[in-house]
C-alpha cells in the first residue's frame, strides 16, 4: 500500500520535471534575435571631380597601348625632344606611381616620368659647414624652363582628355575606391607647403648619401625635399606653376 502510495506521489512530480525539462530545451533552441547588420561604410565622397574630355571621334587608347597617343600629347606640349627629358615607356604608370608617392619618404628614380638630372649633388663646404652649394640649383634649370613654358591649362587640357587611364592606373596600383585627380590636389598642395630656405641648407654625409643636417629638413617628404635640392630661385617657380596648375585644375570640375 505504501509503494502504491509513493508511486502515485512520484507520477506529478515526473509530470513536472519533464515538462520543465521540456520547456527549457524548446526554449533553449529557438533562434536567437540576429544582430543588426552594421552597413558597409560608404566610399569616400569625390572632393575634385574632373570630367574627361576626349575630342569626338577618338577613342582611348587601352591603358597597356596607350604609350603612342600620350607621346603625341606630350610632343605637342613640349616639342619633339621628349626623350631628353622623359622616360615614355609605361608614362601614364610612371606619373602616377611617381605623384602618389612624392608625399612619402621615397620615390623611385625607376618609376620616375623624368630623366635623372645630370652630374653630382654640388656641395660647398666641409665638416659642419658642408652645405648645399648654390651652384646645385643650375642642374635643375633645364626642368624649370620647361615646366615654365607650358601653359597650365594646355597641361590640364592634355590631363582630362587621358583622365580615364590615370584613373584605372590608380586603382591597379591598389586604391579601387580612391579618386586619381583628389590624390593630385593633395599633392600639390603638400608640395606648395615646403619650406621656403633663404640661408645655405647644410648637409651630412653619415654613408655614402648626403642627408640634411636639420631633422626638421631631413624629415620631410621626398617631393618636399626635391624642392629644397633645387635651390631658392628654381623652388620658387615651380610652386608659381604648381598654383598655375591646381587653379586650372579646380577650375575645370564640373558644374553642379
Amino acid at each position: 500500500m505504501l509503494m502504491k502510495r509513493t508511486f502515485f506521489w512520484l507520477i506529478p512530480v515526473v509530470v513536472v520535471v519533464g515538462a520543465s525539462v521540456l520547456y527549457f530545451s524548446l526554449n533553449s533552441e529557438k533562434p536567437r534575435p540576429k544582430a543588426p547588420q552594421v552597413p558597409a561604410p560608404a566610399p569616400p565622397a569625390i572632393r575634385y571631380p574632373i570630367e574627361a574630355d576626349a575630342p569626338p571621334g577618338e577613342p582611348l587608347p587601352a591603358l597597356t597601348e596607350s604609350d603612342g597617343a600620350m607621346r603625341d600629347a606630350l610632343a605637342e606640349l613640349f616639342g619633339g625632344d621628349l626623350e631628353k627629358f622623359f622616360n615614355l615607356q609605361d608614362i601614364i604608370r610612371r606619373i602616377v606611381a611617381t605623384i602618389d608617392n612624392l608625399p612619402r619618404d621615397h620615390v623611385s628614380p625607376r618609376l620616375m616620368p623624368v630623366k635623372p638630372l645630370p652630374g653630382l649633388l654640388v656641395t660647398t663646404g666641409t665638416g659642419e659647414s658642408l652645405a648645399l652649394s648654390p651652384r646645385n640649383g643650375s642642374r635643375y634649370q633645364r626642368y624649370v624652363r620647361l615646366a615654365e613654358a607650358v601653359p597650365a591649362h594646355a597641361l590640364v587640357a592634355v590631363y582630362r582628355r587621358f583622365y580615364p587611364l590615370f584613373q584605372m592606373q590608380y586603382e591597379n596600383l591598389g586604391y579601387p575606391e580612391k579618386y586619381f585627380n583628389d590624390r593630385v590636389v593633395e599633392v600639390i598642395d603638400h608640395l606648395l607647403e615646403a619650406p621656403d630656405i633663404h640661408r645655405p641648407v647644410l648637409l651630412s654625409q653619415p654613408r655614402v648619401l648626403y642627408e640634411f643636417a636639420d631633422p626638421k629638413l631631413e624629415g620631410l617628404s621626398a617631393g618636399q625635399k626635391i624642392l629644397l635640392r633645387m635651390g631658392g630661385e628654381s623652388a620658387v617657380k615651380m610652386k608659381a606653376k604648381l598654383r598655375e596648375i591646381r587653379e586650372a585644375l579646380v577650375s575645370s570640375l564640373p558644374k553642379g
